[in-house]
């Protein structure tokens, strides 16, 4: 089995909602970030790739890191992801770009008609809202 390894954001805002994204293409949402490049700390790749698909920009102290957690890829069959996520707390402004086609804040209560990632859906979401 293929094993794609990611860095992840819980983008928070300071109401409770989280920015999930869903990339062109594809249908189910799942948290920004992007798979880590050779020779790249989790961290690295992450500030990346939200500049790349949100043109966020992350200062390295700001996200905190929660942990590593794995799941069936909602978009390659037969293959896990596994993500080093970390959440960042923030009012900035998104822009969608690069392969994001969509993105949403959510609130815990306003999930049920998104399809929704299993890593998100089984890991992510739990732990964020707990």
């Amino acid at each position: 089995m293929t094993e794609i390894k990611i860095a992840a954001a819980a983008l928070m805002r300071a109401d409770g909602a989280t920015l999930l994204v869903r990339k062109r293409g594809t249908t189910a949402f799942m948290q920004p970030g992007g798979k880590i490049d050779a020779g790249e700390t989790p961290l690295t790749a992450l500030c990346r790739e939200l500049k790349e698909e949100l043109g966020l920009e992350v200062k390295p102290e700001e996200p905190v890191y929660l942990g590593c957690f794995s799941a069936p890829a909602a978009n390659e069959t037969g293959a896990t992801v596994t993500a080093e996520l970390f959440q960042i707390n923030t009012d900035s402004t998104i822009q969608v770009q690069a392969e994001i086609e969509d993105a949403r804040w959510v609130l815990a209560d306003n999930t049920s008609e998104l399809e929704l990632a299993p890593l998100t859906r089984d890991h992510i979401l739990p732990l964020i809202w707990k």
